[in-house]
């Protein structure tokens, strides 16, 4: 560990002393909630801002009994994968017995997974949360640090000088004697040629750690561009590009996430009062398409989730002015919700928790007393049927109980949800893949994917209620998209938020 520490320090410093930029969706922290053998555990991954850095770790154990949890960081995909190095100890930070804080180090760019170990009363269990890794900003050193650095490397420079000067002044006279003139003269050249050395190093050093920390800005995630345009025949066409990040990212390696190459949220801004949940298709190597079902004129924002086969994720932005759109009718998992634009109290609470659906029915939303930014929620919402009783004849939406994107109104954060977490299905199938091969090996009972929350086909009915694990990344008003089945009717309802810090 001390070997990795000196190797990383250099890249640190660099992340240090340059400028910062933003993410580009603004939601980076990883809530998943799992089952880890007997365990229901809900994990929060805060990844590192820069790379390499530590990730910050979270879990609160549902389920008494918990003694430990070690957790490894390890490569989701390839053969590091394979080898997973020591675990860490997670620990208990105060008296609750059931949650638990660690951190890891993350030392590459890429798709990670923690794996998590259980052991407690009920035997051992093993889980593991995908955690896309990016250098997502850089920062800048503080100035007091700058300040001191600079001060110090003045007087070093001049006791260097000094020194040399010194040295060459009286390194051979016997004690006590008095330098000549001469030897007092040759020192001053010495003293002058020893600062025009050190002043060309300090130079070209300085070149040199300005290069090296503009390679550094190159690391600094780049999102896939993504331009919208409207062809002949309503046909909505997505053109991806690549700005220039890794050399391996890729415009043909997208996987399927519960069904689908691509997600896409289509919202008319700046009421939010429209919303469509479409699916494009891929034509060709960076380019979707997709035609219109009926879509109001209007200003939309996009927000597209794409995952590539290393199970990385990419959430896409662009925006794009519509016509009117005489359309097709909604196929397939497609769906469109519409409410009244964003409507806020005097105090800036929503007006209601509750939404009138366009068939009668009504979603709640159990709402928190307090929503405040960076805190782990479960938000849950329950479909009622028109006469206001649990609706009976609920049925999966791509596969699970419910989905959800949360939208901040200045358009800086978008989060797609599922019941299970935040994270990309495809990335968890993958995961719990390699947890069910070390789970045979150690005998630790592992996650299944019907056994993930929202997502059991095996029950005679499903419930009328479905939560999401989220905690809001900033303070300020969110919109928030609910999407639940029943029947052949996919409903959308919506509400609002406001966050403080």
């Amino acid at each position: 560990m001390q070997r990795n520490l000196l190797r990383i320090l250099p890249l640190l410093l660099i992340a240090m002393i340059v400028h910062p930029l933003h993410a580009h969706v603004g939601s980076p922290d990883v809530y998943e909630q799992g089952n880890a053998g007997p365990y229901k555990l809900f994990v929060v991954l805060r990844p590192p801002a820069v790379i390499p850095g530590v990730a910050e770790i979270e879990v609160r154990s549902q389920t008494p009994g918990v003694d430990r949890i070690d957790i490894t960081p390890i490569p989701l995909t390839g053969e590091a994968s394979k080898h997973p190095p020591v675990a860490d100890s997670m620990k208990r930070p105060s008296s609750d017995p059931q949650f638990f804080t660690g951190h890891l180090w993350i030392m590459a760019t890429g798709s990670w997974q923690v794996r998590f170990t259980v052991s407690g009363s009920q035997g051992p269990g093993v889980l593991s949360i995908p955690l896309p890794a990016t250098a997502m900003m850089t920062r800048r050193m503080q100035p007091g640090m700058g300040i001191m650095l600079g001060l110090l490397g003045v007087l070093l420079v001049v006791g260097l000088v000094g020194i040399v000067g010194a040295a060459s002044r009286e390194a051979q006279l016997a004690p006590g004697t008095n330098p000549p003139p001469a030897r007092i003269q040759r020192s001053y050249v010495v003293m002058a040629i020893t600062l025009v050395i050190l002043i060309g190093a300090v130079y070209y050093g300085n070149k040199w750690w300005g290069a090296e920390a503009a390679n550094y800005s190159n690391y600094i995630y780049k999102p896939l561009r993504m331009d919208a345009s409207l062809q002949a025949g309503n046909v909505l066409d997505l053109k991806l590009t690549d700005p220039g990040w890794l050399k391996q990212r890729k415009l043909d390696d997208f996987i399927p996430d519960h069904d689908h190459l691509m997600h896409l949220y289509l919202i008319r801004w700046p009421g939010m009062g429209v919303v469509f949940h479409l699916h494009p298709d891929q034509v060709g190597t960076g380019d979707f398409r997709l035609t219109l079902p009926t879509v109001p004129a209007g200003d939309y924002h996009l927000y597209a989730d794409v995952v590539h086969a290393t199970g990385f994720p990419e959430t896409l932005v662009s925006s794009i002015k519509l016509p009117y759109v005489a359309g097709r009718s909604l196929q397939g998992d497609d769906a469109e919700g519409t409410a009244g634009p964003l409507k806020w109290n005097g105090d800036g609470t929503q007006t209601s928790n509750s939404y009138k659906l366009p068939d009668g029915y009504t979603m709640v939303w159990k709402k928190p007393a307090n929503l405040t930014a960076k805190t782990p929620e479960e938000f849950s919402f329950t479909l009622l049927d028109a006469k206001g009783q649990p609706a009976q004849d609920m049925a999966l939406y791509m596969g699970m109980t419910g989905h959800a994107a949360f939208v901040k109104t200045d358009g800086s954060v978008f989060a797609h949800i599922h019941p299970a977490g935040s994270a990309a299905m495809s990335a968890m199938m993958m995961a719990q893949s390699q947890n069910q091969a070390e789970a045979s090996a150690s005998q630790a009972p592992a996650m299944s994917m019907s056994s993930m929350p929202g997502m059991n086909m095996s029950q005679p009915s499903l419930p009328n209620v479905v939560s999401f694990p989220y905690g809001f990344p900033t303070a300020g008003s969110y919109r928030i998209f609910i999407q639940m089945k029943h029947g052949e009717t996919v409903e959308t309802g919506t509400f609002d938020a406001d966050v403080s810090n």
